[in-house]
Parts: C-alpha cells; sequence; structure tokens
C-alpha cells in the first residue's frame, strides 16, 4: 500500500479574487463546464489561433467542437490573466510526448499548466513553475472492469480494488486511474510509463496515496469535480496550498 501524501481533505470551488495572483506556496484548479451557449463561445473562439480554430472545425459532432473551444478559450483566459497579456498572443508548444507548454513566456515568474476534460467538465491546474498533472473522468461502470484493472493497475492496486464492496468498484477504479493519469501528465512522458509501474490508492475516502521511484518529490491530491465525476492533481513539492476555483465565462457585449 503507498503511503498517504496528503491527509483526506475537503475543498470548495469558489469564485476567485479579482486581482488573480499564484504564488510559489500555491497550486489552482479551475473547474469549467463545457456546456458553453453562443454567446460564450463566440469571444473565446476569437482568441484562438488560426491552428486551433482549425483543429476545432475538424471535430464531428458540436458538442465536440463547443467542448474544445471551451477549453482551449478559458485556458487562454487563465493564462493571461496570470500573465497580464492578451489571450491571442499566447503561442503553445508541445514536449515530445504531447505535453503543451507557452512556447513565449513572460520573462517573470513562470506558470506551469496541465488540463484535463471529460464529459461536461474540464480541469484546468497551474503553478508558478512546478510540475503539475490534472485528471477528470466521468464514472462510467461498463469501462470500470475487472478485466481493464487487472490489465492496466498494479498487483496492489487490483488486490485493493477486490477487497472493496463491488458497489464501490466504479469510483474506487476511476479514483485509480484518475490518480494514474496525473501522474504521469505530471511528468510529460504519456504511456511510455508503463501504468503498473507504480501504485496509488483508490479506496473513496481514503487518503490519496503515491508509490513511485520518486515519490518524494510529488503531493498526490484528490478533487471532487462534482456527482459522478472523478478527480486527481499532482504537483511537485510537499507544502503548497490547493485553491479551488470556478470558471466564469466572460460576459457577451450588449
Amino acid at each position: 500500500m503507498p503511503s498517504p501524501s496528503h491527509p483526506p481533505t475537503t475543498h470548495d470551488w469558489t469564485l476567485p479574487p479579482g486581482d488573480l495572483l499564484i504564488s510559489p506556496a500555491e497550486v489552482h484548479v479551475w473547474r469549467v463546464p463545457l456546456d458553453s451557449p453562443d454567446a460564450v463561445l463566440q469571444p473565446l473562439a476569437s482568441t484562438l489561433s488560426p491552428e486551433e480554430r482549425a483543429r476545432a472545425e475538424k471535430f464531428f459532432f458540436d458538442r465536440d467542437r463547443n467542448a474544445y473551444i471551451t477549453a482551449r478559450g478559458a485556458l487562454r483566459q487563465l493564462l493571461a490573466r496570470y500573465l497580464h497579456r492578451p489571450p491571442s498572443e499566447l503561442q503553445f508548444a508541445y514536449e515530445s510526448r504531447g505535453k503543451p507548454f507557452l512556447a513565449n513566456p513572460s520573462a517573470g515568474q513562470p506558470v506551469n499548466f496541465n488540463v484535463a476534460h471529460s464529459r461536461n467538465i474540464a480541469l484546468l491546474a497551474f503553478s508558478a513553475g512546478p510540475s503539475v498533472g490534472v485528471d477528470v473522468e466521468f464514472i462510467r461502470t461498463d469501462i470500470a472492469s475487472e478485466e481493464i484493472a487487472v490489465r492496466y493497475f498494479a498487483p496492489q492496486e487490483v488486490a485493493e480494488l477486490h477487497a472493496l464492496p463491488p458497489e464501490q468498484h466504479p469510483t474506487a477504479f476511476f479514483l485509480g486511474w484518475t490518480r494514474k493519469e496525473a501522474y504521469v501528465k505530471a511528468l510529460g512522458d504519456g504511456l511510455q510509463i508503463p501504468l503498473a509501474s507504480f501504485c496509488v490508492s483508490l479506496t473513496p475516502a481514503q487518503p490519496a496515496a503515491l508509490e513511485s521511484a520518486d515519490s518524494h518529490r510529488w503531493t498526490l491530491r484528490n478533487l471532487s469535480p462534482g456527482p459522478g465525476y472523478a478527480g486527481a492533481l499532482i504537483a511537485e513539492g510537499k507544502d503548497w496550498k490547493l485553491r479551488c476555483f470556478d470558471w466564469q465565462a466572460p460576459q457577451p457585449d450588449l
């Protein structure tokens, strides 16, 4: 069983302060609803790069295209607030495994970020330097199967799952999945890291925990994105404070 990296905590999703600042001792996570109306989508889409708008147009279903525009537009809006720059000026590049970063960072304090989305919710994580990883998943009983757990989870995780009452298996499965995905995303190595090569806790209402060769570097935290969802956040360091905000769409011009 991995050792707890943080005691169980609850967190509230609150409205952000007007002057948005992030200190090296904080990690911010934003909850973004992805079912935006047209009045919100249009100003967000106007901040996207030509490449992002072209990618948005490739989605076959409107809901997928709108979710992409909302998540990407919200990311630009929030980075612009942290960095005090126009959102349309931000340029993104990608590491070899696909993790995005700012190609034109500001000369001042760096801001690292990570993004995850599932169904109607996106989570956007930000830090003032430390690497971060975030994940969110809609809890699906048809996916949370023993066969998938045996294929991708570490033996300790499979044993922990089997020890739980059957009614807890879907939630426990996705708690484990989001914690593993958050860790892999923070490292930036994608699926090059075998998911069974490290271990996380997955018992509901218990501490989020990580057991890996470098677990001393990280703090793993549980997130509660909303009913029917599981979420996780991981960031470098041990003493940072988590702040969770609800994203507000820009007000359309009247």
